[in-house]
Formats: structure tokens, sequence, C-alpha cells
């Protein structure tokens, strides 16, 4: 018997997404284990794996946004037929024909039949006018809106032929193809109108988990650390490392997560019924990409080296910002760490990444004259006030923690932050 392929749920809070292409035809064999097609979802583009070995007998999706558990294809026996399935015939899905699967191409071309010929593409079938959902938002599919990003199409003059005027993703290439008529522009429209840009999957979860923090009542903790050391020791990673580029993130990532295995009650989330308290420090690290801002984890950080942490870092970031990312990329992170030296930024504060309880924002190093002498930080601190206290100029680098205060409380934090700053001016402590 024929196995179903469903849309599997690749993340916590994914309803649907949208796939892009398949890696297999039909009638090709495959293996438990290969890639099967690519799917787009709110934080990644990804492949997926078959779940079975046989024959690709069908596919029901080829394309389109689809909803989580849907049926999308069918994995048997050679020869084996497979009937219609009602199941991904109802399928959230923009089909090869710019139809959508939960309605037959006839209702859709009666619904063209509402739309005047004249609005209607010189040579491509008629659809409705674009619909606007409440706030101005033109109503199309993930992937529509996706292509038309990418080749610099505006959905306000494409004709959408799916359910109730929504574009899918064979409009905006027919588009592309031959332009539908454009609306003339209004008599003496000023110059410099305002650009109107749909958002991004990546940008929506950016603006939907950032507003989730914005709730959480947080606390943030400044202080500054001495990078003589660590400067050094970065430096001489390099020279032993050659293969690898280590840096003070690689160095930060590596004393956070021994401090967060010190500091239990920090590598923690908050659930309405229960503190999470996690036996390991998976530590997530801030990038920027080109759709926007990602978190990928270094799972395990406090067993790697610095070495090892600069090379899973590194590939982390580039894929990345390559869009190559997959699922476990992103999941299980327990601290995450925002740097902004490389950018000037002196001080921060960075927002929470749900449902973490904690996050270090670090600036820039730079050299300060600060006093300095053997001893206490209390005999330093006395430097001061004492005449002829020595003054030294020293790399100085200001770090802000921003703690969730449901599930952290100040005294922990602060002693948290003490830690990363002793492991910081004499990372020894660390090892």
């Amino acid at each position: 018997m024929a196995t179903e392929v469903k849309l599997p749920r690749l993340g916590q809070g994914m309803e649907s997404g949208t796939i892009v292409k398949w890696l297999k035809s039909e009638g090709e064999q495959v293996q438990k284990g290969d890639a099967l097609y690519e799917l787009d979802t709110d934080k990644v583009t990804q492949e997926v794996e078959a779940e079975a070995s046989g024959v690709l007998l069908k596919i029901a999706v080829p394309e389109g946004e689809v909803e989580v558990g849907r049926t999308i294809a069918f994995i048997g026996s050679e020869g084996e037929t497979v009937a219609d399935s009602p199941v991904a015939d109802s399928a959230v899905a923009d089909s090869p024909d710019g139809h959508s699967a939960r309605e037959p191409a006839p209702a859709v071309a009666q619904k063209a039949a509402d739309v005047p010929a004249a609005a209607a593409t010189n040579g491509a079938s008629q659809g409705r006018v674009a619909e606007v959902e409440p706030g101005g938002r033109i109503k199309a599919s993930p992937l529509a809106r996706r292509i038309a990003r990418e080749r610099g199409i505006e959905l306000s003059g494409v004709r959408g032929t799916g359910p109730d005027g929504r574009i899918v993703a064979e409009d905006v290439e027919r588009g592309d193809a031959q332009p539908a008529t454009a609306a003339p522009a209004a008599v003496g429209a000023p110059s410099g109108e305002v650009e109107s840009r749909p958002l991004t999957s990546i940008r929506r979860t950016i603006a939907r988990r950032l507003t989730e923090a914005w709730t959480v009542p947080a606390f943030q903790l400044t202080v500054d650390a001495d990078m003589t050391r660590a400067n050094e020791l970065v430096a001489g990673q390099r020279e032993l490392n050659p293969d690898v580029r280590v840096t003070v993130t690689d160095l930060l990532t590596k004393i956070c997560a021994h401090a967060l295995m010190r500091h239990r009650d920090m590598n923690v989330q908050y659930s309405e019924d229960a503190l999470l308290v996690f036996p390991s420090a998976h530590v997530g690290i801030a990038v920027a990409t080109p759709q926007g801002l990602v978190v990928p984890v270094v799972h395990g950080a406090e067993r790697l080296s610095m070495a090892q942490i600069a090379s899973v870092r590194g590939d982390l970031v580039s894929r990345a910002r390559d869009g190559k990312l997959r699922s476990e990329d992103l999941a299980g992170g327990t601290f995450t760490i925002s740097n902004l030296g490389m950018y000037d930024v002196d001080q921060f504060v960075a927002v929470l990444n749900p449902p973490q309880a904690s996050i270090l924002a670090v600036g820039a190093t730079r050299d300060q004259v600060v006093p300095r002498s053997v001893g206490s930080q209390r005999e330093i601190a006395r430097d001061f006030a004492r005449p002829g206290g020595e003054l030294h100029v020293l790399p100085v680098m200001t770090m802000t923690l921003t703690c969730d205060h449901r599930a952290v409380d100040g005294a922990t934090g602060a002693d948290f932050l003490r830690t990363i700053k002793a492991f910081l001016e004499d990372p020894g402590l660390a090892l």
C-alpha cells in the first residue's frame, strides 16, 4: 500500500510551509533519507528527506503553500496506482496551472468571467484583480511574494487567479513573462513616492517573536571587562589554528557556555508551570543576513574547543547568509550572544530571544585610560582616590545582560555576569 507523504511540522508554532520545488520526479526511485523536496518555512528554506523507500508514484502538490499534516505525495511500489486523494485536493497550495488546489479550475474560470476583459492580461487567462486584505496588504501566497521580490515585480500590477483573487506563483511568473497592463498613473503624481515592500517570512517571524519578547518583564545589567588577556588568547588561537578564523565571539561563546554550566539557574526557560533547566549550554549567535536577523545555535558549546566553536560558527554564519540553514540549526538555544562591536557600537541593549531567559549584548573593544594596580578589585578601585595611583591604557569592552525577570533574579544575573567578566579578564579560570 502506498505511503502518504505529509508536510511535517519542522518547528514549534509552524502551521504551514511553502513547497519551492521537488528534487525527485514522479516515477523516480526514492530511498529513505533521500532529499525529496525543498520547503520554505518562516525561518529557513531546507531540503526535506523521504521517510520511506520506493517509487515516487504521485506528486499531489507540485508547489505552493501547504498546511502542516496535508498529503503532498505518495511513495509505493512500482506500477502501483494511486487514486486522487481528497486530503491532497484540500491542501492550501498553488497548482501548476495557477489555480489553488482548494478550488478547481472551472470555479476560478467562473470568477474570472466576472472581471472585465479589458482588465485581463493580453494572451493570459483572466483573473480577479488582486484582492487587498484589511490594512492594505495584497493577498498573495508566500512563494508568489518571494518570486516577485526576487524579480522586482510589483504585486499590485499582477492579476490573481487563486481563491478570492489571491496571487499565486504562476500569476507572478506569467506577469514576469508578459506584464499585466498597469493602470495609468495619476496625472501630476509627485515623484519620490513611498515604496511598499511586502514582509518576508523571516521579517514576519522577527516581528512576531520580538513583539512577544516586548511583553516579558526584563531587566538589564552592564559591566566593563579588560580584554588584554582575552585578545592575547584569541591571537594565540589564530596562530595555533590557521585553518579557522577564531574571533572574540568564539571566545565569548566558550566562556558563556562555561558560565552557564557554573550558574545553572541562568540556563533556563520560563513556562507557565515550571522553569526548564537545561543540562547543556546551547549558545545562539545573532547573525545579520540579507533576509533579516537569524540566531543559529552552537549546540553543547561547553564541550567544544575554541577552534571547534570557530569552525561551527563559521559554517552557521555562511549558511545563514546564503539562506541554507536547517531547522535544527535554529532550534534548542538556551542563551544568545549579540555582538555589534564590528559596527563600532560601544554599548546597546538586546531584546530577549524567546523562550530563552537571557541575552548578552556585546560592544566594541576600545582603548580607555583606567587605574590599575596589583591586588583585589577593591584595591584597584581605591586607586581613583589614592594620590599617585597608576593610570593605564587598556582595551575595554562593555557587555549588557538582559534577563527575563520571571525566570532570573537580579542577584543571579549579576553573579553570572561577574563570572563572565572574570573569565574574560583571566581566561585560565574557565579551563
